[in-house]
């Protein structure tokens, strides 16, 4: 079931990116927490259902378990959508951390008269093609440790389970 902004996820399926190919063709990552989209969500603004956090989970891999695996992937230095968005690469890798704003992304708030980039910049997304194996996932975390009975009630190894609250809303 979708979770988030219905006509951003429309958009997302209309937007061709510099390699030719649509956005929504891509899994989306946050390289953080705390993400604007996931305040959005947990207080149903803009139209969007609102969403109980322990409804939520965060699925955690990393770049090296994509590029291990040998994932086709792009990423961004902000939002997908925005029009000062730029692009990235697999062969740029190396140099992800000259291209994300890490200081804007492990932002609590995104709020800043002083920045009005900042938002757009916490949203960098890394970006990969199709599925992603079981394998390359790393773990996930969850608000809670009704939450997390879920995820053990469907055979999720608890070790792989960490109830983070504060990477909630």
């Amino acid at each position: 079931m979708p979770i988030g902004d219905g006509s951003l996820i429309a958009n997302r399926e209309n937007f061709i990116m510099h390699n030719g190919l649509r956005l929504g063709d891509y899994i989306p990552f946050y390289f953080g927490t705390r993400m604007p989209m996931l305040f959005v969500i947990h207080n149903g603004f803009n139209n969007v259902k609102k969403t109980a956090s322990e409804q939520i989970i965060y699925c955690i891999t990393s770049v090296f378990a994509i590029v291990d695996h040998q994932l086709e992937f792009v990423y961004t230095d902000g939002h997908g959508v925005d029009e000062l968005t730029g692009f990235f690469g697999s062969d740029t890798v190396a140099d992800i951390l000259d291209h994300i704003d890490k200081a804007a992304i492990d932002r609590k708030y995104w709020r800043d008269d002083k920045d009005l980039d900042l938002k757009r910049r916490k949203e960098a997304e890394f970006l990969v093609r199709n599925d992603i194996p079981i394998g390359a996932i790393l773990g996930y975390a969850v608000y809670n440790l009704a939450a997390k009975q879920n995820l053990l009630n469907l055979g999720i190894d608890e070790a792989l389970i960490a109830i983070r609250p504060n990477f909630y809303f």
